[in-house]
């Protein structure tokens, strides 16, 4: 049967580990496996509006030996009202991996239960587990592995119940890290999620703290992280969400609460002077370029890990 990476807790801690391990050494040696020699082909499909996905699920599959088969969806058939149960039994038969960026995380699910080959999400509104394992691949690759990630203080603060905030959750929890999300009050994650977030934690030394409060999320952390304030579908409540976040922005401020060198992450897109400043994005604590290499290896590193476990 074939495993699937549909949310951060598909993986296990020890999983979680290789993963990230395959991926600080693909960054030092890039055409080191070739699973998708052949070449194998991989569906790469695309509901959103899409630049790292995009280029590095295309640049990836190609050096792992593959063809990335970018489709998108509106101009498939599954634009057109197929279902996703019988797109997913049509593509098991012609491609090595499916890779789908799409809204609902039903969406997602209803493939992978249709799918004999792995199914990868590559961002739902409710989770993105990729950017996350690039995140954590970034710090890892900083501070000297990922043995370095158990035991850091993680604070992410902005909208708390978007993708990143609840796969933040998941993720820096599998890696035994503590992990702070600082959002207003009106944005909470999941309570399902951080319940899950929280019996991951138990096993693995982590913590999870959620709170109004910005100045108790930033305190002493090692990383600091942030997202757009205004996601893909929320952009007709711009201004309100404007106004609700400004206490939010990482800036010198918040930085100055961190601990000291503390590593600054951002998914991009960016607006500076909104949810970050120039100064800290473009600024010596930033490794957001770093971060958006890692979505190449820590994909590649994913998609190998993945058919290998076949």
């Amino acid at each position: 049967m074939a495993r699937h990476f549909l949310r951060d807790d598909d993986l296990t801690p020890a999983e979680q580990r290789e993963v990230l391990e395959m991926a600080l050494a693909m960054r030092h040696d890039r055409f080191s496996h070739r699973p998708f020699a052949g070449p194998q082909s991989v569906a790469v499909i695309f509901d959103k509006h899409s630049t790292r996905t995009r280029v590095s699920f295309s640049a990836g599959i190609s050096e792992l030996g593959g063809f990335p088969l970018v489709i998108d969806s509106a101009s498939s058939q599954m634009g057109r009202g197929e279902s996703v149960a019988d797109t997913a039994r049509v593509l098991e038969r012609m491609v090595s991996a499916v890779v789908w960026r799409t809204f609902g995380q039903d969406r997602l699910e209803e493939m992978a239960a249709n799918c004999g080959v792995p199914v990868v999400n590559a961002l739902t509104d409710s989770f993105h587990p990729c950017q996350i394992l690039a995140d954590l691949a970034a710090v890892a690759d900083e501070r000297g592995g990922v043995s370095a990630l158990a035991g850091l203080d993680f604070a992410y603060v902005g909208d708390g119940a978007n993708n990143m905030a609840q796969s933040y959750l998941l993720g820096c929890a599998t890696a035994g890290m503590h992990v702070r999300i600082g959002t207003p009050e009106g944005y909470l994650p999941g309570a399902d999620v951080v319940a899950r977030a929280e019996e991951i934690a138990q096993t693995t030394g982590g913590s999870v703290t959620v709170t109004h409060d910005v100045s108790t999320a930033v305190q002493g952390a090692d990383v600091v992280a942030t997202d757009a304030w205004v996601s893909m579908g929320d952009e007709g409540e711009a201004e309100a969400r404007e106004r609700a976040f400004i206490d939010f922005q990482v800036n010198d401020a918040a930085l100055e609460l961190a601990a000291p060198g503390a590593q600054v992450l951002h998914c991009l897109p960016a607006y500076r002077g909104k949810e970050i400043t120039a100064d800290v994005i473009d600024g010596d604590q930033s490794i957001v370029w770093l971060e958006a290499e890692y979505r190449l290896h820590a994909q590649k590193a994913l998609l190998t890990w993945l058919v290998e476990q076949a």
